[in-house]
């Protein structure tokens, strides 16, 4: 019994085998797989049945045994986090979370590699392509750090790093017979926003870099749009049945000043009639 347990604590609430698992953890999860056939743990028939386990995995309680006769197993325990936490509230400072990031690097050898998503950047991601691409996409993605380096080796291939606004991008790449893309540099960033610094070599390839919004916020811009030209739309119905209304109340006003002339002239007229009889 431990100590806690008998001072009168209570103990550590254990994992929630049951409880539902998101795309992001079977991501995570299928990441420490690639590294383990990296180095050679897995072979591949064995790493693409435990990534097609990992796909079909709905619980934390599939999830687990994956990867539990790794060496690395305990520690990818731990980047499955059991305790589903409040959502952050969007700010950079709830984005930089410190730690050691969701996966380190990445290769594409004829073939390519993805990072989107809820992840979190660490303080430096290497990544490699020969013969094929890659994207890491920081849009929705936490940061290890204030500031983090991406870098990057591009031999006959290409890499794509797409920022959200706000974060400062410095690129510092050589290219031979290639580039590195330096549009979105000099931007200045937001208070409190992470510095990405994108490095690296490429030779016959190029790595670019473009600064979007997340899907979620270019849906919402479109609605705010939509909803302007419908207020837009509306306003203008409203002014054009306004001066409708006015021109309406001028024409009556018109005939009724008109009625009022006649009748003046018709009481005149009898007026003068009464008295000449008279």
């Amino acid at each position: 019994m431990t100590d806690a347990v008998s001072s009168g604590g209570t103990p550590p609430r254990p994992p929630t085998p049951e409880l539902r698992a998101s795309d992001a953890d079977r991501e995570r999860v299928a990441e420490v797989l690639r590294d383990a056939l990296a180095e050679g743990r897995l072979d591949m028939e064995e790493f693409e049945e435990r990534l097609e386990t990992t796909f079909r995995a709905r619980t934390y309680g599939e999830l687990a045994p994956i990867t539990r006769d790794l060496p690395d197993g305990q520690v990818a325990a731990a980047k499955v986090d059991m305790v589903k936490r409040p959502e952050p509230d969007g700010s950079w400072a709830s984005r930089i979370v410190g730690g050691e990031g969701s996966s380190t690097w990445a290769v594409a050898v004829m073939s390519g590699f993805q990072r989107r998503g809820r992840w979190t950047v660490p303080r430096r991601f290497n990544c490699f392509a020969f013969w094929g691409g890659g994207e890491l996409d920081l849009r929705e993605a936490n940061f290890a750090d204030r500031e983090v380096v991406i870098n990057c080796v591009a031999v006959m291939g290409g890499m794509q790093v797409i920022v959200p606004p706000g974060v400062e991008v410095v690129v510092r790449g050589i290219g031979i017979m290639g580039g590195f893309d330096q549009r979105e540099e000099g931007v200045p960033g937001d208070p409190g926003a992470p510095r990405v610094i994108v490095t690296g070599f490429a030779f016959w390839g190029g790595v670019g870099v473009e600064r979007k919004v997340t899907r979620a916020e270019r849906q919402r811009l479109r609605e705010e749009r939509r909803q302007d030209k419908l207020d837009r739309r509306a306003a203008e119905r409203e002014l054009k049945e306004s001066a409708r209304d006015e021109a309406r109340d001028v024409h009556r006003r018109m005939l009724e000043g008109h009625h009022d002339l006649r009748r003046a002239r018709h009481e005149d007229r009898r007026e003068r009639r009464r008295r000449r009889e008279d």
